[in-house]
């Protein structure tokens, strides 16, 4: 093939099938280099092996990055992506709960909150400032208290 470095924005600018016919030839290229490796071939040609290695890789990423782009743009209106095209992010961050899931309570919990609602208390030595939300994911609330100096008259 040619001698000169290969540019990947001009491989950008060609068509997935023009890609396709000069990977074949950076191939066989390839393949014939390693035989004349095995049949004793000159230092220049064994350099070319890596060379050939490299190119077939750009032409491979290029072709890939398109075909993911076709997809992509056909599927744009989808509900759902494939799994190869969404964000691959953490293991963690993807399995877990989404905002809807975390929201939802059991039959337990809405019947505990129903049966037995959040208390008030007036006391005479205490006054409440406010009752606060819950501070943890169970529903366990708690109110605060503050001590008021009773004015001596």
């Amino acid at each position: 093939m040619a001698d000169k470095k290969l540019r990947v924005f001009k491989l950008r600018e060609k068509s997935i099938d023009d890609l396709n016919k000069e990977l074949e030839k950076h191939k066989d290229e390839l393949a014939a280099l390693r035989i004349n490796k095995v049949a004793g071939g000159n230092a220049a040609k064994l350099a070319k092996i890596r060379v050939n290695r490299k190119a077939i890789a750009k032409y491979l990423t290029v072709v890939h990055q398109k075909r993911r782009n076709d997809i992509r743009s056909q599927l744009k209106n989808a509900q759902r992506l494939p799994l190869d095209l969404r964000p691959k992010l953490t293991r963690a961050i993807r399995q877990r709960l989404t905002k809807f899931e975390r929201r939802q309570k059991t039959t337990r919990d809405l019947k505990r909150e129903q049966n037995f609602p959040l208390r008030k208390y007036a006391l005479r030595a205490l006054s409440l400032i406010h009752i606060s939300e819950p501070t943890r994911l169970l529903s366990i609330s708690y109110a605060v208290f503050c001590l008021k100096k009773k004015k001596l008259n």
